[in-house]
């Protein structure tokens, strides 16, 4: 049963692994610890597993996302891409032959949740792997269960980096694929003083943190940062705050997730605070944010993203004419959903090089380097199991699309650790080396 996450928990889950170090640890337990020499005692090695279900008539692969609670709002659309994705693969022949079975769960919004059900899908169902989770948090609970099992997660949504495992594949966007390029673009259009805003838990934290150390190098000021439990609606006094900070106007830089973005964007728009003067980067509001929240309360802001409904390529105009068709013309497509779409193809390329479904090792191998031809333009998955991606900024329009403001000419290679960050600078990850693995110092640095 889903319960009601306070402050508490999530200052347990995340902030409190900040403190005087970005480095971040697993939440249950520090699994994923740093040995002497700086690399996480990950090890590239098989490990043991319980025996994945990839021999009968169909290879069966874990769904885990919130179907309830605050991020619900997010993840269900998430679990839609998914499905969809698995069913055209399904319709074009299966991946060796064989029909992918998903097994849904419901994280519910709920950390533990999240590690029950992760263990579940592994432990009881036999699942190959699982497609899953949205928030950092979430992320963090389920860890420890991939590296104790050495089994596979594919992870969809931008975060916060400061990790690289073995048994995780990234395919939102590292903080050098959105938030440092949306700052930058910011500092150059829209001004030098900054108010962070953002839920009470790892992700925003660890962004903010990035974004403080990013700003001070380029000239910036960080003139107020604060926090809302996630699902809270008591943002007046968050926005009171900023109008103190900055009486004058300036740039607000927003990671709240869930449905507080929707009482967030009305108290905002109530209160006077218009875009001209008060513009808001967001990094974790989309296209089906937009519409649930309503245009009209985010018209003329900002979001950074890797890919935007409105990117006009072929590949683009064929996920969205059949995402509409599963689904309904009135239903749109974001970015987390492309990338858990992308995901799971790029997994079925993996397990099709690979020639087996059930030996997850052989899979991870195979995983690295695949190439796609994107929604969003071609990515490539590379060592350090992230991929390269085009990184835009769009602007909210009235009709609940984005019109790209700017757009990197390329792919941008993912950076997981912090190149701002004291902790973590001069440090990378690279899983096709098992001398290097999760982080390594890099040579002259």
């Amino acid at each position: 049963m889903s319960k009601r996450l306070g402050r508490r928990k999530f200052l347990i889950y995340g902030s409190a692994t900040l403190g005087t170090s970005i480095l971040l640890k697993a939440c249950g337990g520090d699994t994923n610890q740093t040995s002497d020499t700086g690399t996480p005692n990950q090890q590239a090695d098989s490990g043991s597993q319980a025996p994945p279900s990839g021999s009968g008539d169909t290879i069966k692969v874990g769904i885990l996302h919130s179907l309830s609670g605050t991020m619900a709002i997010s993840e269900t659309t998430v679990v839609d891409a998914e499905l969809l994705a698995i069913k055209e693969i399904n319709d074009a022949g299966g991946v060796l032959g064989k029909k992918i079975e998903p097994v849904k769960e419901d994280g519910a919004s709920n950390w533990d949740t999240f590690k029950e059900k992760a263990a579940k899908l592994i432990d009881q169902d036999k699942v190959v792997t699982i497609f899953g989770c949205w928030t950092s948090a979430s992320r963090k609970a389920v860890l420890d269960v991939f590296e104790s099992k050495k089994h596979m997660l594919w992870y969809p949504v931008q975060y916060e980096g400061q990790e690289c495992s073995q048994n995780i594949f990234y395919t939102g966007a590292a903080p050098n694929q959105q938030i440092e390029p949306a700052v930058d673009w910011l500092l150059e259009k829209k001004g030098k003083e900054f108010f962070l805003v953002g839920s009470d838990y790892v992700f925003p934290k660890t962004a903010n943190t990035i974004i403080k150390a990013q700003l001070a190098a380029k000239g910036g000021k960080t003139v107020g940062e604060d926090y809302l439990a996630l699902g809270s609606t008591e943002v007046t006094p968050i926005i009171t705050k900023i109008k103190q900070a900055l009486p004058n106007g300036g740039v607000i830089f927003n990671s709240l997730n869930g449905d507080s973005n929707t009482a967030f964007f009305k108290q905002l728009k109530s209160a006077g605070l218009k875009p001209d003067k008060y513009p808001v980067m967001s990094v974790s509001v989309a296209e089906e944010e937009v519409r649930q929240i309503g245009p009209d309360f985010l018209v003329g802001h900002y979001a950074a993203w890797n890919y935007f409904q409105s990117v006009d390529t072929p590949e683009n105009k064929k996920f969205v004419e059949a995402f509409k068709k599963e689904y309904g013309a009135d239903r749109v497509t974001n970015d987390p959903m492309e990338a858990a779409y992308i995901m799971v193809y790029l997994w079925k390329q993996a397990v099709e090089k690979a020639g087996t479904a059930d030996d997850l090792e052989k899979v991870r191998a195979a995983a690295l380097g695949q190439k796609f031809a994107a929604p969003e333009g071609p990515v490539e998955m590379k060592p350090n199991h992230h991929i390269s991606k085009i990184v835009r900024i769009g602007e909210i329009q009235a009709d609940g699309q984005f019109k790209v403001v700017f757009s990197t000419d390329k792919p941008v290679d993912p950076v997981p650790w912090n190149q701002y960050v004291a902790d973590t600078k001069g440090y990378a990850c690279d899983w096709s080396d098992p001398k290097k693995g999760g982080k390594y110092k890099l040579s002259g640095t």
